[in-house]
């Protein structure tokens, strides 16, 4: 899509928009009814396009913004744009991709999990701890899992639905990876009841801590 506009662009969104799709995601907070799989059809089509990017960002439109996170480079923002950015959006799918797409592969993404990880805002916070448990799985270098586990069990219980899925999830991991913490890990699950109840299709693991702990690691010992 050679010379795209930001007009042109969102006339596209308009004509994916299927208020079936919007349905279904306004149920789990998100306000936009485009297919993701057409959205990154159209993604491909129009290539990395910062400026675009940008442009699609600032018109606030859910759907736009998923996009923009789709062709942005992500190196080529600032520690405080991307801040800006998370506290700007509040859908949980545009929070998820701008920090699976964006921040991980910026080098702001420690000193902006640390201060997210701090922050008052539930949601900011929720952001802080899935980029902790992305350190966990890929840098736990410096990693201190037994101080992790006290924030867990002191606040987890009490905390409101992003953030304590968000918690649980660190949880998980640490059982997961860290033998030495396993057994913690199961404890606190198992205390806390997180999740226990969560209606989980055939097939897939609950995110109940102690189910998904012990069923990640009955797979790795058979691999």
């Amino acid at each position: 899509m050679p010379e795209a506009t930001v007009a042109g662009v969102l006339a596209e969104l308009g004509e994916l928009e299927d208020p079936k799709i919007r349905a279904v995601n306004e149920k789990h907070g998100d306000d936009h009814g485009v297919n993701l799989g057409a959205l990154r059809s159209l993604a491909k089509r129009l290539k990395t396009n910062q400026d675009l990017a940008c442009q699609l960002w600032e018109s606030g439109d859910a759907a736009a913004r998923l996009l923009a996170l789709l062709i942005c480079r992500p190196k080529a923002f600032t520690r405080d744009e991307l801040d800006s950015m998370l506290r700007q959006a509040r859908a949980p799918k545009v929070h998820s991709w701008l920090v699976s797409y964006v921040v991980k592969k910026s080098s702001h993404a420690e000193e902006l999990r640390q201060t997210w990880l701090a922050d008052p805002d539930p949601t900011v916070a929720a952001s802080g701890w899935e980029l902790t448990t992305a350190r966990v799985l890929t840098k736990p270098e410096g990693f201190d899992p037994a101080g992790l586990l006290d924030v867990i069990e002191t606040e987890m219980g009490g905390a409101p639905d992003r953030l304590q899925w968000a918690m649980n999830h660190c949880l998980a991991q640490i059982g997961i990876e860290y033998p030495a913490h396993r057994a913690r890990a199961l404890a606190i699950g198992e205390r806390l009841g997180v999740l226990k109840d969560y209606p989980t299709s055939p097939g897939c693991t609950s995110p109940y801590a102690p189910v998904w702990i012990t069923e990640m690691v009955r797979r790795q010992q058979k691999s």
